[in-house]
């Protein structure tokens, strides 16, 4: 995730966390608000309550790398809030989770639609 991607500033994290509208499963809690840019941009909160720091870091380390595999509509500003059963899951239950909360928010891109079965024709048949 590039330094364009992420979301600083306090200003920022009050705008997106100011919205009303959330998202939230046993894992974590998704806000989000528009941004008008070409990009998304990502803020994660991790508090004291999760765990030690080498906790907080590593619940971190596997939202960005889940948001990295997934594809989104840009134009969003988006903050994770982590609870405490995030400390516990594991990688596959993290991005099933961001997926998840991405789908219900409506900012998960997506996914292409299935191919056309083939035609098949009289000649095919026989």
């Amino acid at each position: 995730m590039g330094r364009e991607e992420r979301l600083r500033g306090r200003a920022r994290f009050k705008r997106v966390l100011g919205e009303r509208k959330s998202w939230s499963d046993h894992l974590f809690i998704l806000k989000a608000s528009p941004n008008e840019l070409s990009l998304n941009r990502y803020g994660f909160t991790v508090s004291k309550r999760v765990g030690g720091a080498v906790t907080r870091n590593r619940v971190k380390r596997r939202l960005r790398e889940a948001l990295r595999l997934t594809s989104t509509r840009p134009g969003w500003d988006v903050v994770f809030i982590a609870r405490k059963a995030a400390a516990d899951a594991d990688f596959q239950a993290v991005k099933s989770a961001v997926e998840n909360l991405l789908s219900r928010a409506r900012i998960l891109a997506p996914t292409p639609a299935a191919a056309a079965p083939p035609v098949t024709t009289e000649a095919d048949k026989s």
